[in-house]
């Protein structure tokens, strides 16, 4: 595709394309074949005030051979085509932002389709507004992503044409790869690397003159599958400010999918062989959990996890990272996929067996936070396994529960330090990490005495390094929490190290609280920078408490246990 230079865009035309996961293929629409039933069906999926205030809609559905090597739309609504087609990426489109792991995602889901015999393969929406200067000209609204990517596909695919023509005679199949871009940082980089991403995993290592290789029979295969099967869905108006109401009003009404949304979109289809009574429960049961709870939980609490033990910086949990939540595929067979596989398959086959009762063991943990989920039905087993967990932890009630009870440190906590950003980053450190070491050392319900007493000395060690931070800064935001986490700031500030790979790194609980006995040193009174509980540093203050006993300082537990000097 060319690069030039981006003119100068009129101010009155909004410029936007949804980044949704269905352009990097976790949501995913199945239908029959199109007839007028799959056009009412189609219809129903959107508001009626969509189509009351849109005059000029047509509905079509096209193959992505057609659109890209035909240059027309495969048939509207009345059965028709729509031929002689340019589609035209207009100046208001955003840069070509798909990267090769985007692309390669895509290729991935596709030959699974075709390796499930899919007689159609929906990919997609596309929305494209009819330019009334240009006779056969259509503007692409939404898809311009998607659109490129298999441009990029079948240009690297197009030495398995059943009638391949010389290379210099290529390009020109594909009539759309001659379209202009505009000149960026993303579109430079991105469709290179895409086309080359595309060509490593298409072109064939076996001897270019053998043309009956089963590389090579196995990549025509594919290519009939993208040219003939898979489709998209096609939205076209004539007027330009139906096109974006169209495509405000269809990307979640203005509201953007939370990620976990997404994880449950992809986990789903990733069941779709079992039973749906089974399935509608495990629905049921997700949605239980308040969706602002879900966003939490995967969002502040796992993904985090998972990139501090790593030593990464969290930046949040967005459509960039989320394939860390998607986990093992049941198709996929390296000896990697195997081995955690079978070590759920093991602990799913002795927690639901006699085993446990019969032998007087405890039940076998299915999951550990710093190892790959298993996707489908184990994602939701996961979810609500570490859910429970956390909601264990954050409850101090003294009846209820099996680990934080009545818990003289999480009470002041509770209730005087729950307010102010740097109270809550250091309540979500010291949150995680009691999460991290009830998953690597003790079973999730009914520990034994020796399980509760290790548990709480580590109380004690997480809610000191927890809580160092926040008495070392007046005023504390992510930025100094993230350094202090990996070990970033050390000679600043006292007692940063990352608490989260000890653990990970730990074999047992008492070389863990060995280690941590050896790194956390007590604050002196001129570490103190919390403006809150440094007036209260006299020894006196330390140890007032409220009408009901509760420490009315931190800094009191800082002083119990020998952290403060």
């Amino acid at each position: 595709m060319r690069i030039v230079d981006r003119g100068k865009i009129r101010s009155s035309v909004r410029i936007s394309e949804p980044q949704d996961i269905d352009e990097v293929g976790i949501i995913r629409t199945e239908s029959c074949r199109l007839n007028s039933i799959f056009y009412i069906n189609f219809s129903h999926q959107f508001h009626a005030n969509d189509f009351l205030i849109m005059n000029h809609l047509i509905l079509a559905v096209t193959t992505i051979g057609d659109l890209l090597l035909h240059n027309k739309i495969t048939r509207k609504r009345d059965g028709k085509a729509i031929e002689h087609i340019r589609l035209k990426i207009p100046e208001y489109q955003r840069p070509y932002k798909w990267t090769a792991r985007n692309a390669i995602q895509l290729l991935d889901d596709i030959i699974e389709a075709q390796n499930a015999n899919k007689e159609v393969y929906r990919v997609g929406t596309l929305i494209l507004h009819r330019d009334e200067k240009e006779e056969g000209v259509y503007n692409i609204v939404d898809g311009q992503q998607r659109t490129i990517t298999f441009s990029l596909l079948l240009y690297a695919l197009m030495a398995y044409a059943p009638n391949p023509e010389n290379k210099e005679g290529k390009e020109d199949k594909i009539a759309f790869l001659n379209e202009s871009v505009f000149n960026n940082p993303y579109s430079r980089r991105n469709i290179p690397n895409n086309l080359n991403a595309f060509k490593r995993r298409t072109q064939s290592r076996k001897n270019q003159e053998n043309d009956d290789s089963d590389h090579d029979r196995n990549m025509r295969s594919l290519r009939e599958f993208v040219v003939n099967r898979c489709e998209l869905i096609v939205v076209i108006t004539d007027n330009l400010s139906e096109a974006f109401q169209f495509f405000d009003s269809q990307n979640a009404r203005g509201k953007a999918l939370y990620p976990h949304d997404l994880l449950k979109a992809y986990h789903l289809r990733e069941m779709a062989d079992m039973d749906e009574d089974k399935v509608e429960r495990i629905v049921k049961e997700w949605e239980k959990i308040q969706q602002k709870d879900l966003a939490d939980f995967f969002g502040n609490y796992i993904y985090r996890i998972k990139e501090w033990i790593n030593g990464n910086w969290a930046e949040g949990l967005n459509e960039r990272n989320i394939y860390k939540f998607k986990g093992i595929t049941r198709s996929a067979c390296t000896p990697f996929a195997q081995f955690y596989k079978s070590a759920y398959s093991y602990a799913e086959f002795i927690n639901h067996s006699a085993m446990p009762f019969v032998s007087g063991t405890r039940g076998v943990n299915a999951f550990q936070l710093n190892t790959p989920i298993i996707a489908g039905k184990p994602f939701f087993d996961y979810t609500r396994h570490y859910y429970a967990i956390l909601k264990d932890i954050q409850d101090n009630n003294k009846y209820e529960g099996f680990y934080i009870q009545d818990n003289a440190i999480v009470k002041t906590l509770d209730r005087y330090y729950r307010k102010g950003v740097g109270n809550k980053i250091c309540r979500l450190l010291f949150d995680t990490a009691l999460l991290l070491y009830v998953d690597r050392f003790c079973p999730a319900t009914f520990p034994t005495k020796v399980d509760s007493e290790l548990f709480e000395q580590f109380v004690i060690f997480a809610f000191v390094w927890a809580y160092s931070l926040r008495a070392q800064y007046t005023h504390l935001g992510w930025q100094s929490a993230q350094n202090y986490v990996l070990e970033r700031n050390q000679g600043v500030v006292v007692n940063t190290v990352n608490i989260y790979k000890m653990i990970a790194d730990s074999d047992t609980p008492l070389s863990l609280l060995s280690g941590l006995t050896n790194v956390l040193t007590p604050l002196c009174e001129e570490d103190i920078k919390d403006k809150k509980v440094a007036d209260g540093l006299h020894e006196e203050l330390l140890d007032t408490s409220d009408g009901e006993g509760v420490f009315l300082n931190y800094l009191h537990f800082f002083k119990e246990n020998r952290f403060l000097m």
